[in-house]
């Protein structure tokens, strides 16, 4: 099920870009544009494209949903590592993978380090 909604709903996206594609530049973005002398209101007449573009904007919507709601109900809560079947490792409080902090620290001269003279 979720595979044909899938397969709708990419016809759909690039059927969209299409048809969004195909149509006539107004020029001047939104809605600034077109000319037109004896409009007042703005608005154009509704081309058979513009009705196109509503109506697979509008079913993209709705696939875009339902495949929401189908991979929603899938996981049901569980998690991906869940869905895998690996437990992760448990961590215990002395390994944790750092170095000592003693040993971030540099050598001080009460170490048991031989001194090396300096020569002259």
């Amino acid at each position: 099920m979720e595979n044909v909604v899938l397969i709708i709903h990419l016809l759909l996206a690039l059927g969209l870009i299409a048809v969004v594609l195909m149509q006539r530049s107004e020029g001047g973005g939104l809605g600034m544009g077109g000319g037109g002398g004896g409009n007042v209101s703005g608005r154009s007449a509704a081309t058979a494209l513009g009705k196109l573009t509503w109506v697979l904007g509008i079913a993209f919507i709705i696939t875009s949903i339902t495949l929401t709601v189908l991979v929603a109900q899938k996981s049901s809560g569980a998690s991906v590592i869940d869905r895998l079947g690996v437990t992760p490792p448990t961590a215990t409080d002395t390994d944790t993978g750092l170095p000592a902090g003693d040993s971030l620290l540099p050598p001080t001269a009460d170490d048991n380090a031989p001194l090396v003279p300096l020569a002259d």
